[in-house]
Parts: C-alpha cells; structure tokens; sequence
C-alpha cells in the first residue's frame, strides 16, 4: 500500500500540473480546453527532436519544447479561440478537442506510432518517502507542481495582471471600460496554460516512453477530473485534486488490477461521476 500511495503521489503531481492549466483557462476565458494536455506532448516531442536530431543540450532541448508548446498555445488562442470568443462556450470546447485530435494526427503522420525514449535530466539522487525510493525524475515533478501551485495562488492574488484576468473572466464589458486589453489577456492566459502543459510533458516523458497523443491519452481525463475534484475556479485545489486521482490510481492498480481490466481508469471515472453528483463546485471551488 505503501509504494501505492507514494507513487500515485509523483503521478497525481504530474497530474495536477495539467490541471492548474484547466483551471487557469477557465478561471480566465470560463472555457474548458480540450487541447491542455497535448500541449504537453508537442513540447515532449519538439524537446526530443532537438535533443536527439539537432543534437543541441539538455537544457535548450528543454527550452525548445517549452517554447513549442507556448507557441501552439498562442497559436491556438489567436486562430480558434478568440473568433470564436462570441458563440457559446461548448463550441470553444469541442474546436480544442478538435485541436487535441488534429496534433494527434500530425504526430502520427510525422513520425509514426513507434515509441520513443527520453532520457532523463542528467543529474541523479533518490529520496526515500516512507520507505518507498522515488527517483530523481518524480521528485522534480513533485517540487515543480508544488512550486508552481503556489506562485499561480500568488499571482492571482497579488499581481495586476492576475487581478485583470480574473475581471476579464468575470465581467469582460466592465474590464475593457477600465481599460484592459481583453485579447492580450487571452494571450497570456493561453500561453501560461500552454506552458503549464508543456512543464507536465516534459515531467512524464522520461519517466515513461512515449508516443503520439499519449499526454492526451494518459493525463487529460485524470487531470480534468482533478480540476472537478479540487474546484474549476482553485489553483491549489487543482494541485490537491491531482495528488488524490494519482493516490487513487496506484490504490486501484494495486487492489482491482488483477480483477478489473484497467482499474486506474475505472477508478477516475468513478470518481469524477461522483464527484459531478455530489460536488459538482468541487472541494475548494466556488459555485461555477
């Protein structure tokens, strides 16, 4: 139970990293994106190329993804979401998961269904955590959605910008009569979340191989459901809901897997499902 409960902790981190960028796109725009999590696999991709084609460093191999993933997400925000700022929000919805799908297909036409490896960050030390070794790769991934969970909490609070994005989201009429640029704000609202995304795939990639879709595949239900759990409008319930669908996946894993053909899966569904019937503003949520 113990390496369960550990090893679903590294994972529901990776996972709430996701979720922060749903939660901050629809703490934002009020729209929920579909496309969150393959922007994690661009950036996993494009660091990959630069890292085992181009031949550049770790580190600006890193850079790369990151700004690939940036890129798109800009890119997404200025060609799909904002001409279609005016219609109603279940069509932003589903052009994201069209976007999603679109990357998918690209990837696959590209380079092929095959696997591929990412090595990890070239620096190596282990912690123990309740007798459990986690690597170096999930205690990064740990920190870092940790780290960011609460400067997101701090800008949102403190800054001006924060503060703009969170009239934008509430009443955007009123926040461009104060004098705020509504599609500036967009930008960035898009860009960090892409950012966010591209972080998260960048954390998974070494530890697992990978392959086209498989942030889409593997983190966008879990994370979504993470956002619904921890409350669509709360940063650090994203986190916390991250860390409970990871707990609950390893738990699932341990105790259905040789009775329930994917039992990790089962098991998000179930929650989310209960969740939407209890809770549906989630733990720290406000009414949405």
């Amino acid at each position: 139970m113990k390496v369960a409960l550990v090893i679903g902790l590294a994972t529901g981190a990776i996972n709430g990293l996701v979720a922060l960028g749903i939660v901050l796109v629809y703490k934002g725009a009020r729209v929920f994106n579909f496309a969150q999590a393959e922007f994690g696999t661009v950036a996993a991709f494009a660091a990959w190329g630069a890292l085992t084609k181009a031949h550049l460093p770790y580190g600006l191999a890193i850079v790369v993804g990151l700004a690939a993933a940036v890129a798109m997400g800009m890119a997404v925000e200025r060609a799909i979401v904002r001409p279609l700022r005016a219609r109603p929000p279940v069509t932003t919805l589903v052009a994201t998961a069209g976007v999603a799908l679109l990357c998918i297909g690209l990837e696959l036409a590209l380079g092929g269904a095959r696997m591929r490896v990412f090595p990890p960050v070239p620096v190596t030390f282990n912690v123990s955590v309740m007798g459990v070794m986690l690597s170096t790769q999930r205690i990064i991934a740990i920190l870092v959605v940790i780290s960011l969970g609460l400067a997101l909490a701090w800008f949102f609070s403190r800054t001006s910008l924060g503060l703009a994005v969170l009239a934008t989201s509430q009443e955007a009429i009123a926040a461009r009569l104060a004098g705020i640029s509504i599609d500036h704000v967009s930008t960035f609202i898009w860009g960090s979340a892409a950012l966010l995304g591209g972080i998260a795939g960048l954390l998974l990639a070494p530890i697992n191989p990978f392959s086209p879709g498989f942030m889409t595949m593997g983190t966008l239900i879990p994370a979504f459901t993470a956002a619904v759990i921890g409350g669509l409008t709360s940063l650090p319930g994203a986190f916390v809901g991250g860390v409970l669908i990871g707990i609950a996946q390893g738990l699932g894993q341990q105790y259905l897997g040789s009775v329930i053909p994917g039992a990790p899966s089962v098991v998000v569904f179930g929650l989310l499902l209960t969740v939407l019937l209890i809770r549906p503003k989630g733990l720290f949520g406000a009414e949405v």
